[in-house]
């Protein structure tokens, strides 16, 4: 009865995991030739030494521990995410109604054809364009 609940508890252990990867536990288990299993755990200099968090969440630590205004940072993380998800629901609404993505892919075929036509088919117009983009690109890479 005993194995079969140890059994039910491993196998509960097995699927709290994230999507089936195994759990580490750093224990050490030998059977021995009598059948006794021994188990040894590390002590907290060897656990230390085995588990090293990335850099990463090193460098995360660190920009973390430099910001002066903790609740100020963390309301802008929250607000960011409400932000971001209530803008795909209302992303997700708009596409549920009957015409509006029909009218939107008409307007970029069109906005897109307009585009074309002002600055890519004659040659002065490229010009004029791809001197804008080159002052662009000049003035982020000067401001970074």
């Amino acid at each position: 009865m005993f194995k079969l609940f140890n059994t039910f508890v491993i196998s509960l252990m097995w699927m709290s995991c994230d999507a089936g990867r195994k759990m580490e536990r750093n224990v050490v288990s030998v059977a021995t030739s009598t059948g006794e299993v021994v188990t040894a755990e590390p002590t907290t200099t060897e656990m230390a030494t085995t588990k090293l968090p990335s850099k990463l969440v090193q460098k995360i630590q660190e920009v973390w521990n430099k910001v002066d205004d903790k609740y100020a940072v963390s309301s802008l993380g929250v607000a960011a995410f409400i932000l971001l998800w209530s803008s795909t629901r209302v992303i997700s609404a708009i596409d549920r109604l009957p015409l509006i993505p029909s009218v939107l892919k008409l307007v970029g075929i069109g906005y897109t054809g307009w585009f074309a036509y002002k600055n890519l088919i004659f040659k002065p117009n490229r010009e004029v364009l791809i001197a804008k983009i080159k002052d662009l690109y000049k003035y982020i890479i000067e401001s970074s």
